[in-house]
């Protein structure tokens, strides 16, 4: 429920694929096990063993790998059932926690900025620079917190689908809420695959 006046713009949640290969970075862990079964069959192959042997033996580790590729899923898939982003005409919501559930409410005087970072895969980030009387803690807000941002802790819409959209709708709404004062900016540059500058991604708040 919303106070009279406030009406609802967006409402969304992490996807599970992004919150897995660039929060869990399962793609990293699948390379350090490709690494670790290539370097077995090597030392295998260096103690004149039968590559078959060296082989076999380098396969314990589907075990591992598996129980690894389970876990970090499974922690994806919480982390994106847990976690409920809004947007408003007048704030950003971020509801959070698996355990301990908590909500960040971000009025948009608060907002100084607002950035998007598009993916090929059409997600995205959407970190916010916000003006807060009281410092933010990035360990309670992670996942949901710029990267390496410490000293400074942004506030992040991470793994949004169709980002794009997204950031449309929180640019119009930051810059209808500051009654057009403000100048919108462009889009930040995608990771890899820049997709594209739609006006108004960046804004910042009056």
């Amino acid at each position: 429920m919303l106070p009279e006046g406030e009406r609802l713009l967006w409402q969304g949640q992490p996807a599970v694929k992004a919150l897995l290969l660039r929060v869990f970075h399962l793609r990293l862990v699948l390379a350090y096990f490709a690494a670790l079964f290539g370097a077995r069959v090597v030392a295998g192959a260096l103690d004149h063993q039968p590559l078959a042997a060296s082989v076999a033996s380098a396969s314990s580790l589907a075990m591992p790998v598996a129980i690894a590729t389970l876990l970090l899923t499974g922690l994806a898939v919480l982390y994106s059932r847990t976690t409920r982003y809004t947007i408003t005409s007048r704030r950003v919501l971020l509801q959070f926690g698996a355990v301990l559930p908590m909500t960040l409410n971000v009025p948009f005087k608060q907002i100084a900025r607002a950035d998007v970072k598009l993916f090929a895969d059409g997600s995205g980030d959407l970190p916010l620079g916000v003006l807060a009387q009281q410092r933010l803690s990035y360990l309670l807000l992670w996942p949901h917190a710029r990267p390496w941002r410490l000293n400074e802790v942004e506030p992040m819409l991470r793994g949004v689908p169709d980002a794009r959209t997204v950031a449309e709708i929180l640019a119009k709404a930051l810059v209808a809420a500051s009654d057009g004062a403000v100048a919108a900016q462009p889009l930040a540059a995608a990771e890899g695959h820049p997709q594209g500058t739609p006006a108004g991604a960046v804004a910042n708040a009056a």
